[in-house]
């Protein structure tokens, strides 16, 4: 054809226009120029996480024995695979097809040590090879790796469950249990984590029928039952979904204090009302409720158990009244023997016979802070998306998004250990940060600039961490990976930890006061 343009003339004709470009704005006119070998990267700060991942061990400890299973040559390798993934959810993906966003991100691949960042579907296929034992086994490993120093301490383990509705058709998407989305087909995900530090040990994903609490402990006693004796919770907490009598003989089978919500049965309901008549024996247990205890044995149940019972009085219509296809509120209202609506009460059952009844009020109450966890990594990490035909990429990419989630907590936590901050913001705060990477003579050095109010809090925070990791690497020279690891959580967690050294490292007390100097 004659009047063909080939690519090497419409190549010229771009370098031609990009010099006399012009584009005019409400301020003026503007020359554009387009720079496409350029190493820049919009998350320039990702040059401190990969120094705290260096420091800890983790982002080598991913690449070992990856499950991926490669034979062929021209395969990718596993570390560009896995820190495309690494990447992708970190900067808040929640599409495999948002990949492509990063895939000219010349800084980003280079400080985690990758060739390159890989395609969309080259991580789709990645998660397809290797067999579910051996993806199981390795997740394991990363997971533990991250929290394990941490379960040393006293916590309470905290066992939830949430709807993902699925919108194809997908391996197990069947309709169940789905408040938000009533008719909808889903997956459930069954996840055990440690409430007071937002930190996930595990997640199951199940078919949408598998929305019971039943359907989500085997996974758990079975995490339960690989862990030390001295590594076990203090206290499993749930609610209504896992207070079964199956669930309490399992813990009670292997010695393990649990605290369960009671459902409103006619049983639970008898109770509460022949416990209000005399109105005697109620006790304060904080933020205006009131709490008795009962020694009581359940239609069903095999055994008598402590059971709490919990009271305020009610101010307002019940919760169930005004959303009645929600979920059902964590507190709920007793009906009166004329239908009033007079007390707000909520039923617990526990073994643990040390514990006030004001203790396991407030300790419930401490509960709330799941749904935070749920929205967090559902909305602001991936737990919405990402998602396959086969059920076993969903397990393994929701398990890969806890472990992205976990060790982003963890240094945000070197930053701010006061509180948990989420990912909405802190990632505009200590990732979002425009980078170039410039190179002279034997030197790099990657440039960074931020648009953030905060911006010299944020240069000062990150400084910090970075001075933290460098004096760790010069005065724990001779520590392991999971040592300097643990050292670094103990930094993280210094309050929750009280200043305590997690691990037993030689002289840690003095090197943690060392690196905090």
């Amino acid at each position: 054809m004659k009047n063909a343009v080939t690519k090497q003339d419409y190549d010229n004709q771009s370098v031609e226009r990009q010099a006399k470009l012009m584009v005019r704005g409400l301020a003026g006119g503007f020359e554009v120029e387009w720079d496409r070998d350029a190493k820049v990267t919009p998350s320039g700060t990702v040059v401190y996480f990969a120094q705290y991942l260096n420091a800890g061990g983790l982002m080598d400890r991913l690449c070992e024995d990856a499950p991926m299973a490669y034979t062929s040559n021209n395969a990718p390798e596993d570390r560009d695979v896995l820190g495309t993934m690494v990447l992708s959810i970190l900067n808040g993906h929640t599409r495999y097809a948002h990949i492509n966003a990063l895939r000219h991100d010349r800084v980003g691949p280079e400080v985690l040590g990758m060739s390159k960042m890989v395609s969309e579907d080259s991580v789709r296929r990645a998660l397809k090879r290797g067999q579910p034992q051996a993806w199981d086994a390795w997740l394991s490993k990363q997971e533990r790796g991250v929290w394990e120093p941490l379960l040393a301490e006293p916590y309470v383990l905290d066992v939830d469950s949430t709807v993902k509705p699925i919108y194809g058709h997908q391996e197990g998407a069947e309709l169940g249990y789905n408040p938000k989305k009533p008719g909808r087909p889903s997956h459930n995900y069954h996840t055990y984590f440690i409430g007071a530090l937002r930190l996930i040990l595990g997640t199951e994903v199940l078919p949408g029928k598998a929305h019971s609490g039943g359907h989500g402990m085997p996974a758990l006693w079975t995490l339960i039952d690989s862990l030390a004796p001295h590594l076990r919770p203090r206290l499993i907490r749930a609610d209504v979904s896992y207070g079964t009598e199956s669930n309490m003989l399992e813990a009670e089978r292997r010695g393990q204090a649990y605290l369960f919500k009671l459902r409103r049965s006619g049983n639970v309901k008898s109770q509460f009302k022949m416990l209000c008549a005399p109105e005697e024996g109620w006790m304060d247990a904080g933020e205006g409720w009131e709490a008795t205890e009962r020694r009581m044995k359940l239609s069903g149940w095999t055994c008598e158990r402590r059971c709490i019972f919990l009271r305020r009085p009610a101010e307002k219509p019940s919760a169930t009244e005004r959303r009645p296809n929600r979920e059902q509120p964590e507190f709920e209202f007793v009906e009166g023997a004329e239908q009033r609506r007079e007390w707000e009460y909520v039923a617990l059952v526990t073994n643990d016979e040390k514990l006030t009844p004001w203790t396991i009020s407030q300790c419930y109450r401490d509960r709330a802070d799941c749904e935070n966890v749920f929205d967090e990594i559902k909305n602001q990490w991936g737990w919405s998306g990402f998602m396959t035909h086969d059920l076993q990429r969903c397990r393994i990419i929701a398990r890969f998004i806890a472990l992205v989630y976990n060790w982003w907590s963890v240094f945000v936590r070197l930053a701010q250990s006061d509180t948990h901050l989420e990912a909405i913001t802190s990632r505009p705060l200590l990732l979002n940060t425009v980078g170039r990477l410039v190179e002279t003579g034997r030197r790099k050095i990657v440039r960074l600039t931020s648009n953030h109010a905060l911006a010299e809090k944020v240069q000062l925070a990150l400084e910090g961490i970075g001075g933290f990791l460098n004096r760790l690497a010069r005065t724990a020279e001779q520590l392991k990976p999971e040592e300097a690891w643990a050292l670094i959580l103990s930094a993280a967690f210094i309050k929750w930890l009280k200043g305590k050294v997690l691990h037993p490292v030689s002289d840690g007390d003095q090197l943690l006061l060392q690196l905090h100097a």
